[in-house]
């Protein structure tokens, strides 16, 4: 019981070494980009000016510095606060949710630990890049993006795009998650049933072997004695 108990318990920490990744390069690129000072070293890394553009394939694929104050693909909802504190419990929901489901397959806990990183990675830049780069008060920091992308152009009474929201390595890493999701469904839908094993062979099953119990027991005698005559 208690190795099986620690099998599951390395299980739930080794999908989570994906999370960690996603989070490492996460901020690896967006600080590269925003630029960073390592006193400690004497280093300083300048990183791009806010709203510069670098080509990396023509203008299919660019390098552009945004600073995203709402959600995943400059989308907006609510305040800074409000956004920072839905994500960190949505983060706290999800590590809940894939020690959960730590005996599902893996490619469920990947997926839900891919999600995982991209939360995390931006509610970093959320809590603590105001203050880091002296921006802002802590849980009012700015989401870094530089992944710009063409896109194919639409025109739609009012709406025009021509280019897709810049995005970032979290961005993409939630985006990769939710699509797995929907391509695994069955797996997810799955979640929580519980499977009545296989009889073994030459096992008997339950119902049958006690149905052969009863049909073995000696049946009760109706009439316990005889009739005395008068």
């Amino acid at each position: 019981m208690v190795f099986h108990q620690q099998r599951l318990l390395r299980l739930f920490l080794r999908v989570l070494y994906v999370t960690l990744g996603i989070v490492i390069l996460d901020q690896i690129t967006k600080l590269l980009v925003k630029g960073f000072t390592l006193p400690i070293l004497n280093y300083y890394h300048q990183g791009m000016q806010l709203g510069q553009s670098i080509p990396v394939i023509g203008d299919f694929l660019r390098l552009t510095f945004v600073e995203n104050p709402g959600m995943a693909f400059g989308i907006e909802i609510g305040g800074r606060l409000f956004l920072t504190l839905f994500s960190f419990a949505a983060s706290i929901a999800i590590f809940y949710y894939i020690y959960h489901v730590r005996k599902e397959p893996f490619i469920v806990r990947v997926t839900l630990a891919m999600i995982l990183g991209g939360a995390i990675g931006n509610l970093i830049d959320r809590i603590f890049y105001g203050v880091i780069f002296g921006e802002g008060q802590l849980f009012y920091g700015k989401v870094v993006d530089f992944i710009d992308m063409d896109f194919f152009q639409i025109d739609i009474l009012n709406f025009h795009m021509s280019r897709f929201a810049v995005f970032n390595v979290a961005d993409t890493s939630v985006s990769t998650g939710i699509v797995l999701m929907l391509l695994f469904y069955r797996k997810f839908a799955k979640i929580g049933e519980e499977e009545t094993p296989e009889p073994e062979p030459g096992q008997i099953p339950e119902r049958q072997n006690s149905t052969v119990n009863n049909l073995n027991e000696p049946k009760n005698d109706v009439e316990s004695s005889s009739v005395n005559p008068s």
